[in-house]
């Protein structure tokens, strides 16, 4: 199969379009040809390095976490799709990624594509979808009525997170810069501050939680607009910052004292409670059920630029520059 190999950690340069050998489907897996992929910020996190200490994978790999595609053969044991289906899926990070033309998936991290959109619109969901459930609906516990702040609203996981609070009847306020004001606007925000001319914190008033993406002194001042026994759900710890301070490994560590401290402390001083957020690889469940709002219309892919698999390198570039409204998808299979 035709793949995009990483050969060593560092910039894009080091991905090369090559072939590689097929992947075997063991018995619970799926087999799928891959017809579209995205590229998400732990992509490029990963390819630096930055991620060795919590992700145990060495070059040569293959890089790559959300997937839209057709089974094309099952594992013995596999019970929820045959040969034909169109899955989608953000699977394990510790396996071979979809910057491929196969993959093969554990049946459990799998769902049905929606059947309303493209495979290109309908791989840039996965990870992002599950990764704002986990944040929104897992974490937080949004209820309607609620208020809530989501930094970023433009990016990937922003985009989702918008949609979804909206759709529950959550009051969403975001952050992003002024030519993005009326995009986030029209994904369902009420409230718009534009932190090229305003600070949050000074504008908003208390927010019942808060879902923080940024780090560093955005998630300090972040905690300056919370109520009282408010609830902080957050996909920065500062894992990737502190690697490019010091050796991943005791990056990896000093991270997880440094956020147990974090949530423990905060909790005492003010009762907030902080869900450092992970992304589940939920296919029957939690995927499922964004397959099927895309379906009914609730949600709906956010695509800033396409790339074909060959120009992969050119899209993390492009992915590294932090202005990307939504995703950037990967076409694999025309």
């Amino acid at each position: 199969m035709r793949a995009a190999v990483l050969h060593a950690f560092g910039g894009p340069e080091q991905l090369s379009i090559e072939e590689a050998p097929d992947p075997v489907a063991g018995p619970r897996d799926v087999l799928v040809q891959v017809h579209a992929t995205s590229v998400n910020p732990i992509d490029f996190k990963v390819r630096k390095g930055y991620q060795r200490g919590a992700v145990w994978r060495r070059p040569p790999m293959i890089l790559g976490m959300d997937v839209s595609g057709v089974v094309v053969a099952t594992g013995a044991r596999v019970t929820r799709f045959r040969v034909g289906d169109e899955v989608i899926s953000s699977p394990s990070h510790m396996r071979p990624g979809t910057n491929a033309e196969l993959v093969a998936i554990d049946e459990k991290e799998c769902a049905r594509k929606p059947t309303s959109i493209s495979h290109l619109e309908a791989a840039t969901l996965p990870l992002v979808g599950l990764t704002a459930w986990g944040c929104l609906v897992d974490g937080a516990k949004m209820k309607a009525g609620e208020s809530l702040l989501i930094q970023a609203g433009s990016g990937g996981v922003g985009t989702f997170a918008i949609q979804l609070a909206a759709t529950g009847g959550v009051h969403v306020a975001t952050t992003c810069s002024g030519r993005n004001a009326e995009f986030v606007t029209s994904l369902g925000a009420e409230t718009v501050i534009d932190y090229t001319k305003d600070k949050f914190e000074e504008v908003l008033p208390p927010q019942d939680a808060i879902l923080e993406c940024m780090g560093g002194d955005i998630a300090k001042r972040s905690m300056d607009v919370l109520k009282p026994g408010g609830r902080f759900a957050s996909i920065n710890v500062g894992l990737d910052a502190r690697a490019q301070r010091m050796n991943p490994y005791l990056a990896f560590g000093v991270t997880i004292v440094a956020t147990a401290g974090f949530v423990i402390g905060t909790f005492i001083k003010s009762g907030t409670k902080v869900y450092p957020v992970v992304r589940k690889a939920d296919g029957p469940g939690r995927l499922t059920r964004i397959s099927e709002m895309v379906d009914a219309g609730q949600i709906r892919a956010v695509i800033d630029r396409t790339f074909p698999l060959s120009e992969i390198a050119d899209a993390h570039r492009y992915c590294e520059t932090g202005r990307v409204r939504g995703k950037v998808a990967i076409e694999v299979r025309q």
